[in-house]
């Protein structure tokens, strides 16, 4: 069977699904990934088929960050995730013809949450279409919506309310495009929608690639939302570390992760600042700069800095991590069994640090506005210190490690294919 797959978004919103991709083709399905245009060699490097999205979702990308760096905003809670739908509906015509054009000749359709027109195509096509998260989306009074995280969200009414506005305000922003798009292109009746549920929708999969010991599936969700256990994608097999890397991780007591998603202003400064931290403690560090400049910073002798190094390989070797709290990098630490520490930025990054604190297997998420040296430094010699945060994490991770979220997702895929 050929099958699309159509996702967009970081590097942690492509890789689940290329491990997602190659539990099917190792079914003897023929997958196609449908990305970004940077995304090609990342995978094609795994033997999957790559079909370039374009730059539309790029320069959505690279619009947000401009608009989150020059507003000091994340685009979280009511007023950010209003701005930002607002600023997505006009990116979305080209993006939904790109889609359209991946799907040619396919049998099946996967796609994640901000492809929506895969249910579209789909209805089109005349094929199975199968909904995909990341993080919990569907509405629920048991947590709130994981870019609404805020002190109020363990109240079953406000939990609720983050959902419905989330459905709302995409609907708002994306209804005229869409639907015009339905008419002109797809040559199909435009759709009446009750916040963003089509009425008369058949019962259509929906794929949640977290552990479900991580984050369980609420009793108020549909017996069609599945929480399959992580989709995780290990380093290439010819994939070989650093030397000098290894001789740092052999010559002394194992370090701690410190590491952020991207370049953008606000991480610079909290690198800089964890810089400043490292020489007080007299701990060991790894040090991910990405493309972050500390070309001119001196590091302590006791700091390793590399520029990518894969997670699977490296947070099993360290005591812990400091991160900004994203999806894969959080599946990442958890896999590891190590704690985290998140200074998160926005998006879903809040929710997943305040879930790991909640699990016990890290420290309260420190906000980048509120974070300190002192307080830096203090929250590194707990995660050296707390044992039971250790053996809680431990335990979760064996819990994880005996899931297998792509054989699950790979069985429901099947399961809701015509006879």
């Amino acid at each position: 069977m050929r099958v699309t797959i159509l996702t967009i978004g970081s590097r942690g919103d492509v890789q689940p699904y290329i491990a997602l991709g190659l539990g099917l083709q190792a079914c003897g399905h023929q997958v196609r990934l449908a990305s970004m245009a940077p995304f090609e060699k990342f995978v094609s490097s795994y033997g999957l088929e790559f079909f370039s999205l374009g730059s539309v979702s790029q320069e959505f990308t690279k619009r947000y960050q401009q608009e989150a760096s020059r507003q000091k905003i994340a685009f979280n809670g009511f007023r950010g995730r209003y701005r930002l739908w607002k600023m997505f509906g006009s990116s979305l015509q080209n993006l939904m013809n790109s889609c359209m054009n991946a799907c040619q000749n396919t049998e099946a359709i996967i796609y994640s949450q901000l492809i929506l027109s895969g249910y579209h195509i789909a209805e089109k096509l005349g094929v199975p279409g199968y909904a995909s998260h990341v993080t919990p989306q569907g509405k629920t009074s048991t947590f709130a919506h994981p870019f609404y995280t805020s002190n109020i969200d363990n109240i079953g009414i406000y939990n609720w309310l983050t959902h419905f506005c989330e459905e709302q305000y995409r609907w708002r922003f994306t209804s005229n495009y869409i639907n015009r798009w339905r008419q002109q292109t797809l040559e199909l009746p435009p759709i009446s929608f009750v916040g963003f549920q089509p009425r008369n929708q058949p019962q259509m999969p929906v794929l949640y690639c977290y552990s479900p010991s991580v984050v369980p599936k609420p009793s108020d969700w549909s017996e069609w939302s599945y929480v399959t256990g992580y989709w995780f994608l290990d380093s290439p097999s010819i994939w070989q570390p650093p030397q000098d890397l290894v001789d740092f991780l052999e010559s002394g007591e194992p370090p701690i992760y410190i590491g952020f998603s991207s370049s953008n202003n606000h991480t610079q400064r909290t690198i800089e600042s964890a810089v400043r931290t490292l020489a007080k403690t007299g701990q060991r560090f790894i040090l991910l700069t990405g493309k972050n400049r500390l070309e001119n910073t001196d590091l302590p002798d006791k700091v390793f800095r590399v520029d990518s190094v894969p997670f699977d390989w490296l947070f099993p070797k360290v005591s812990g991590v400091i991160h900004h709290g994203g999806a894969g990098t959080m599946a990442a630490a958890l896999r590891a069994g190590v704690p985290s520490l998140t200074i998160p930025y926005g998006t879903d990054q809040p929710f997943w640090g305040k879930r790991a604190a909640k699990l016990g297997v890290g420290l309260p998420p420190i906000s980048p506005t509120k974070l300190a040296v002192d307080k830096l430094a203090a929250a590194i010699r707990t995660m050296n210190t707390d044992e039971s945060m250790k053996a809680r994490a431990c335990a979760l991770k064996e819990k994880i490690r005996s899931e297998d979220g792509v054989k699950k997702a790979v069985e429901i895929f099947h399961q809701y294919l015509p006879s």
